[in-house]
């Protein structure tokens, strides 16, 4: 069974996958970003460049696993071309390191996942010695990725993080069709999507299945291990089960001390690995994000590609800033977390919150991922956004959002029907897991549909790429850079400019410190 190829903007330190590539030469030096990676007792030398790896290895294969590197199996992949063999040795090092993950059995993916997951960043655009042919890299690699991911049945992340890497992977991808297995209802599902995207017209609303996919605990799973803390019997806690979710909190409450409860909530949703539907979540177009999640993962994967999320009601949402609503608290907060009745009956500030969720549901279309739709601040939105709708024309036919429903469940399609379209992954008989990964493939494919097309137009790397109009804008457009100081944004004027030209791949050279882009991130 053929795997999936994704591109995600991420940092492949902080993604949650059952094996990741390592970049590093001859001597098995590897930039300092990889260090975190490895296992302290096998690292030596460790300076401001990098650090040495202490690993058995004869030196006759270019790729070797590090042992006791934890969750995720650590490959170190040789992609120092130093004698000028070019791209046509560092595919041949990728295909070999690809063989060697295969041959590792891993019974049970990261999490419950359908497929193990393995990460790689470009490798060779940095110390490698391809970093000036990043387009030409992008265009073979992609292929033998895929080659990969059909012989073995594992799926690949392909793992960047500047934004004209990210743009022109995309149109490569584009081109040459990807390699989406799905359905083409999905395929138009995702296709509208990222349509309403690109015009600013998508929000998007997270729920603990998103986090569930980096190991986070459900609502259901939370109250169990809560029970579990609280030292409550067999009994009581199967009728703990029988309750509804707000009333067993309050329970567990009061068994526990507010205080406790908060206290593991802070602990147990703290930074972490962040999952792909996080990563590819964050680096859609998106400016408004609302969630019932405690924990920073979206966040910590937007910061990872550049992009600050102003998080609700805690900090100041700036104009024109992107921002991320958590209207059951924030774990990092644990006097905001809302858990109990009591705590969901909370009269003005609650009342305010759910008024930017609803406001959102007038004037954008809200993208559902991850949620069940059975929470009751959810319910009571929809209902008083469909009360204010009946009667107007709008209300017979608007649908507010969409939900990307794992399974096919004909009730709750039917019961919320008048107020957002639900799409399922897979038959009501599919696995969970098959289900969950089919919502990733189809993120994926939004994720190149909503991406900027010319996000690389300015990128010297990428002048591969363009065709003949885009050679002469690309042109006209870098001589603009050359004449003014696009690092001043001294005026309104110089501003726009500024934003412009970035957003077309053009880089400050002065903007990331020596060392920090290709093998040298992640």
């Amino acid at each position: 069974m053929s795997g999936h190829v994704f591109v995600v903007g991420a940092d492949l330190t902080r993604l949650s996958c059952d094996d990741v590539l390592v970049p590093t030469d001859r001597s098995l030096r590897v930039t300092r970003s990889w260090v975190s990676l490895l296992p302290p007792d096998a690292v030596t030398g460790a300076d401001d460049g990098g650090a040495v790896v202490q690993v058995d290895w004869s030196g006759a294969d270019r790729v070797v696993a590090v042992p006791g590197a934890g969750e995720r199996q650590a490959w170190l992949v040789d992609t120092l071309d130093d004698a000028g063999r070019g791209l046509p040795w560092l595919l041949a090092g990728a295909r070999e390191a690809l063989a060697a993950v295969a041959r590792r059995e891993v019974p049970r993916p990261a999490h419950g996942r359908a497929r193990r997951l393995v990460g790689l960043p470009a490798l060779g655009t940095g110390w490698g010695g391809a970093a000036g042919e990043r387009g030409a890299l992008l265009q073979q690699l992609l292929p033998v990725l895929r080659e990969a991911a059909d012989e073995h049945g594992y799926d690949v992340a392909l793992v960047l993080r500047r934004p004209s890497d990210l743009a022109a992977a995309q149109r490569v991808r584009r081109a040459d069709g990807g390699g989406w297995e799905l359905p083409d209802e999905l395929c138009r599902v995702a296709g509208q999507l990222g349509e309403r995207a690109r015009r600013g017209q998508l929000a998007v609303f997270l729920g603990a299945g998103v986090s569930a996919a980096a190991g986070l605990p459900t609502w259901e799973q939370l109250l169990d291990e809560l029970a579990g803390r609280a030292g409550l019997d067999d009994g009581l806690r199967a009728g703990l089960s029988q309750l509804p979710p707000q009333d067993a909190a309050a329970l567990l409450a009061r068994e526990l001390g507010r205080d406790e409860l908060g206290a593991y909530v802070h602990q147990r949703f703290g930074p972490g690995p962040y999952s792909l539907a996080h990563a590819m979540i964050a680096g859609l177009p998106v400016r408004e994000y609302v969630t019932t999640n405690y924990d920073p993962l979206v966040e910590l994967a937007a910061e990872d590609v550049g992009r600050r999320l102003e998080v609700l009601p805690f900090d100041e949402a700036t104009p024109g800033s992107a921002w991320l609503l958590k209207l059951h608290g924030d774990a990092a907060r644990p006097g905001s977390i809302v858990l109990t009745r009591e705590e969901y009956l909370r009269g003005d500030s609650r009342s305010a919150l759910a008024g930017v969720l609803q406001s959102l549901l007038f004037t954008r279309h809200v993208l559902f991922v991850g949620t069940s739709m059975l929470d009751d601040d959810l319910i009571r939105i929809a209902h008083q956004v469909r009360t204010a709708l009946d009667g107007t024309m709008a209300g017979d036919h608007r649908h507010a959002g969409t939900v990307l429903a794992l399974r096919e469940d004909p009730v709750r399609a039917r019961l919320w029907e008048r107020d957002v379209a639900t799409v399922a992954m897979a038959p009501a008989d599919a696995s969970a897991a098959e289900a969950a990964r089919r919502l990733e493939v189809l993120l994926d494919l939004l994720g190149c549909l909503s991406s900027r097309p010319a996000g690389y137009l300015l990128d010297p790397a990428y002048r591969g790429l363009l065709d003949e109009e885009e050679t002469v804008l690309s042109a006209a457009l870098s001589r603009v850079a050359e004449e003014i100081d696009v690092g001043s944004g001294q005026s309104w004027a110089g501003q726009e400019v500024q934003e412009l030209l970035a957003r077309l791949g053009y880089e400050d050279p002065g903007r990331f410190p020596a060392g920090q882009v290709g093998n040298g991130r992640p």
